[in-house]
């Protein structure tokens, strides 16, 4: 049986078909070419379990391929508990389907307790416990939302392209070293609820576009995971 996973994100839609036992493909595409996903697919799924936090218009985008698969389409929600996670949310149908499939992703890959960090348009930050509960966690916008909000609403500072530096010297450094300095103390500081001499398999797991900007700069245990979202709906798939 092979089975579509679909993570439809604020810029892109993450697809992998999967067996039971692996991933037989993967691959990324814009939103408007969700249509031509279905022949780009090297085997013919037997349903589709999509996760969508890009809005109605790529639901319904979504809903069209299914229907010209002819296969049947299940929705991921966020629930109490699934695959071996729980949620720790106030009213755990709040949490965002991609924060919730990414945490039972990331304890799939990691058993001890982790810091689930989805690096993309926005940045999440969450507390997944060694019992694997979900604690709360951190969105803040991502590394390239923040020096367009700079660009963006400043007179005087540009869409910076710099390099980091530990102590920039011109504004574009600046800028960039700002965004990734502000989001790792944030991941910093949401460790320490994890990172103490007790808990010695404590891991970052760590996903998403801007994550290789992110992991060059960490100095506490990072273990990195393409695709991590599609990692979780495989995890929460009942085959």
């Amino acid at each position: 049986m092979n089975l579509l996973c679909l993570d439809a994100g604020n810029t892109r839609l993450k697809w992998g078909l999967r067996t039971p036992d692996a991933w037989v493909a993967q691959g990324a595409l814009a939103h408007d070419a969700i249509a031509s996903l279905g022949a780009a697919l090297p085997a013919s799924p037997a349903r589709i379990l999509a996760c969508n936090v890009a809005g109605p218009a790529v639901a319904t985008h979504i809903e069209a391929l299914a229907a010209a698969l002819s296969v049947p389409l299940d929705w991921f929600h966020s629930s109490p508990a699934d695959a071996g996670v729980t949620s720790g949310y106030a009213i755990p149908a709040q949490l965002g389907a991609d924060r919730w499939a990414a945490l039972i992703g990331a304890r799939q890959h990691h058993s001890g307790p982790a810091l689930v960090v989805m690096a993309g348009t926005a940045t999440t930050i969450d507390v997944l416990s060694a019992e694997g509960r979900f604690c709360g966690g951190l969105i803040l916008p991502g590394l390239d939302l923040m020096r367009a909000a700079l660009a963006r609403n400043t007179a005087g500072l540009p869409e910076a392209i710099g390099q980091f530096a530990p102590l920039p010297t011109n504004t574009d450094d600046a800028i960039i070293s700002g965004a990734l300095q502000a989001t790792l103390g944030a991941i910093e500081r949401m460790a320490a609820h994890l990172c103490r001499p007790a808990t010695a398999d404590f891991s970052i797991v760590l996903s998403g576009g801007a994550a290789d900007a992110l992991a060059a700069h960490l100095a506490l245990p990072v273990r990195r995971v393409e695709h991590l979202v599609l990692e979780g709906l495989a995890a929460s798939a009942v085959w």
